[in-house]
Order: C-alpha cells, then sequence, then structure tokens
C-alpha cells in the first residue's frame, strides 16, 4: 500500500518500487529513489548464515516500509527485495549504503539519538543496524513466536516496544532485550499500530484489528484507557457497516502533540483524539472527519496540517487544518499545489490494486467450530446406522414368515 510521511519539510511517498520526496517549501528539484533500479546487494560471506536472503533470489523491490529520523536528517527505506537502503537528506539528499536485511520488514524506526536504526520482521526478529557505520551488518536484537507488525522506541532511548500478531505489545530494554519490562495486554486480535505521543511520553497509543484504541502506561504495563472505535460511530448506514470489521492502520500525532488521529483501513471516516492531562493521562475523543475518498495514508506536517493520501485518481492529496475545533479542508494551500505537480506524474503510474492492497486481510482471526460439524457427521452417521438396522430387521421378519408359511413335509 501507498504510504506518506514527512522528514522535515520534504514530503515524503511511496509508490510501489518508488519513493518520492518533494520540498514543500523551497523550489528544490524533487528527489526520486526507484528501487528496480538500485544496487544489488551481495549475499553476505558468513559461513553459517541460514537467512532466505540468497543473491539468487529476486523480491518484487516493492517497498514494504519507510522512516524518518527525529531531526528528519536521515531517511530509511526496506523493501521486497531486502534491501535496507540509508539515506541523508539534510542539508541534500544523498544515498549513504545498501544493505541486507536477512527477512522481508514489516517497520522500522530509529533511536532518538539516530545511531541505531531497528527493524522489525516477519519472523518475528528485531535486527539493529548501525547509523555511524553504514556498511556494518545487522545485529539480532531480539526475537518473537510471531510476526512482528509494528515496532518503535521510548523517547529516551531506553526501551523497545513491539507489537506482534498474537495481540502482544512487549517493552523491552534496548541495551539488554532479552530484559522484558512489561507486557502490554488486551487487544483480541493482532497489534497493527504503536505511537507515542510527543506531549505525554510516559504513554503508548496502540490500535488493532479489532478496532480498538488503547493508553498504556507502558513501563509497567497498565492500560489506562480503551476506546472501541465503532461506539464512536455517530450513524451507520447499513446493517453490513455495523458488521464490518474495523482495523486501525495508523495512528499519527502533530508535532506538539496535542491532536491525535486514528485511521481504519478501507474506512472514509477518521477519528480525532486528544490527550487530557489535566487529571492524570487520558484519551479523549475530539471530532470525526469523513473524507470524499478512503484515505490510503496520513501525516501531520511541521506546522500541524494532516495530509491525507486518498485513494482518488483525480485528488489524491488532501490538507486539513483545524480551525475554530474542528478540522477544514484547505484547498488554497500553495505547499499542495507544489506537491501535487509532481506528485500527480507518479500516482498516475500506479494500477489502483497496487496502490489499495492491504496489508492485513490475512491477520484476522478465522473461527472454525469443529464440534458442530463433528456433532452433525455422528448424528448422520447414527441415523444411517439405524436405517441399516431397521431394513436389516425387515428382512429378517419377511424371511421368518416365509419359513412358517411354508407347509410341512
Amino acid at each position: 500500500m501507498s504510504a506518506v510521511d514527512f522528514s522535515g519539510e520534504w514530503f515524503m511517498a511511496s509508490f510501489d518500487k518508488k519513493l518520492v520526496a518533494i520540498h514543500t517549501k523551497q523550489t528544490r528539484e524533487p528527489f526520486v529513489f526507484d528501487c528496480s533500479t538500485a544496487e544489488k546487494p551481495k549475499k553476505p560471506s558468513s559461513k553459517d548464515d541460514t537467512s532466505d536472503c540468497g543473491s539468487e533470489e529476486r523480491g518484487s523491490d516493492k517497498i514494504l516500509a519507510f522512516a524518518a529520523s527525529p531531526s528528519g536528517k536521515l531517511v530509511a527505506l526496506t523493501d521486497d527485495t531486502k534491501r535496507l537502503v540509508l539515506f541523508q537528506c539534510a542539508p541534500f539528499w544523498q544515498l549513504i549504503s545498501v544493505r541486507w536485511v536477512v527477512r522481508r520488514c514489516t517497520s522500522l524506526v530509529f533511536s532518538r539519538a539516530e545511531d541505531l536504526l531497528l527493524v522489525a520482521d516477519k519472523s518475528g526478529d528485531v535486527y539493529s543496524f548501525s547509523v555511524v557505520e553504514p556498511q556494518r551488518e545487522g545485529e539480532l536484537r531480539m526475537g518473537h513466536l510471531s510476526m512482528l507488525l509494528a515496532i518503535t522506541m521510548s523517547p529516551d532511548d531506553r526501551y523497545i516496544i513491539t507489537a506482534d500478531r498474537d495481540e502482544k505489545i512487549r517493552v523491552s530494554h534496548l541495551r539488554c532485550p532479552y530484559n522484558i519490562q512489561s507486557f502490554c495486554l488486551g487487544h483480541e486480535e493482532f497489534v497493527s499500530a504503536l505511537l507515542i505521543p510527543s506531549a505525554c511520553p510516559r504513554c503508548l497509543l496502540s490500535g488493532s484489528g479489532d478496532g480498538t484504541v488503547k493508553l498504556w502506561e507502558y513501563e509497567s504495563g497498565r492500560r489506562l484507557q480503551s476506546w472501541d472505535l465503532k461506539e464512536l460511530e455517530e450513524a451507520q448506514s447499513s446493517e453490513a457497516d455495523k458488521e464490518k470489521e474495523l482495523t486501525v492502520c495508523r495512528i499519527a500525532s502533530s508535532p506538539d502533540g496535542h491532536h491525535i488521529v486514528v485511521q481504519c483501513e478501507r474506512v472514509s471516516t477518521v477519528q480525532f483524539f486528544t490527550v487530557d492531562q489535566g487529571g492524570g493521562e487520558r484519551l479523549m475523543p475530539h471530532s470525526r472527519l469523513t473524507l470524499p475518498h478512503c484515505p490510503l495514508d496520513m501525516t501531520f506536517d511541521p506546522e500541524g496540517q494532516l495530509w491525507v493520501l486518498m485513494d482518488s485518481d483525480d485528488t489524491p492529496l488532501q490538507i486539513y487544518i483545524h480551525r475554530q475545533g474542528c478540522w477544514e479542508c484547505n484547498t488554497q494551500s500553495p505547499e499542495l499545489n507544489t506537491v501535487t505537480e509532481v506528485f500527480k506524474p507518479h500516482w498516475d503510474t500506479l494500477e489502483a490494486s497496487s496502490r489499495t492492497s492491504s496489508s492485513f486481510k490475512h491477520l484476522h482471526k478465522v473461527c472454525f467450530d469443529n464440534v458442530t460439524a463433528y456433532m452433525q457427521k455422528k448424528q448422520q452417521r447414527l441415523e444411517e446406522q439405524q436405517l441399516k438396522r431397521t431394513k436389516t430387521q425387515k428382512a429378517n421378519s419377511t424371511k421368518k414368515a416365509r419359513t412358517e408359511t411354508q407347509p410341512s413335509a
């Protein structure tokens, strides 16, 4: 699925195999990186390497995840060919390194000190890659028994926080990841999004395939609050909407941490929250915004404007600003016009199926009622046995009757 983010004043978007960066304030040449024409890394020389990243294997080159560093000076991406690409984007864009990852990744995060890049992969492992030594191979930090879907770090770089398919959120120490600080347990489906609001650095927000958003005190694992997004919907147009599964795919925070937006996959409305710190950290629903098309991704710029990427050929990008307590579309934004002019040609080359592909459709639990099937088969078997007995009894009765009616010699 296509994604958007900001690195300083650079607006970034992934288009299948391409990463495009456009400066929103200055007239600068856009940066385009195409994974299909990028350097092909060499296979690791380690004899005991058992990874599945052999040079003979070719991926699709599709970008799986990308992330910007806290300062906005660095950007990293990983693709389906299992590259890990590191860029410098300030004062100008420059390719720093291309390295292997062991398996295809799902999420990336820079440390606050920007000396480490952590990657989470589909097998449940977390590797750390040095930023200071950009050619150094990755180091295995920790493992899980399930696929990892999201990773983040505490603002003090003390903890690694990971979320997996088995509804768990694990808080581990960065320097000794085998030392688990806590678990945040309570979701009923896979955990798909994590965020530590800048206004509340001791708290963690999580979103899940169960359609809920939860607020945690992550160091202790204590759940502070939970919101079911279905209960916040003012009106549902049909019974199908009521039965529809909500999957949280994105939680984003404004730079000041005051506004938090939650996006669900294939749902045209987004929910805004605020964190109330008056009487303890509390997550408060603020408002809902109905978009003209289903959003694919969204992010805040440094000024607190919300940029939304939508499934639309005509107007794929929109900017929303907060005015007088509500969010309004800013159609007169010069930044939007600048970005759209460069953005649109790349967007038009994407097939609709490529830009809207789901990352979560196969992750929901599927319930199998084996008992009911067993009881139905058992009842069928008993009925067949009873029918067989009945036929045998009738046959025996007929034979006996014939024997009795035959004259004796």
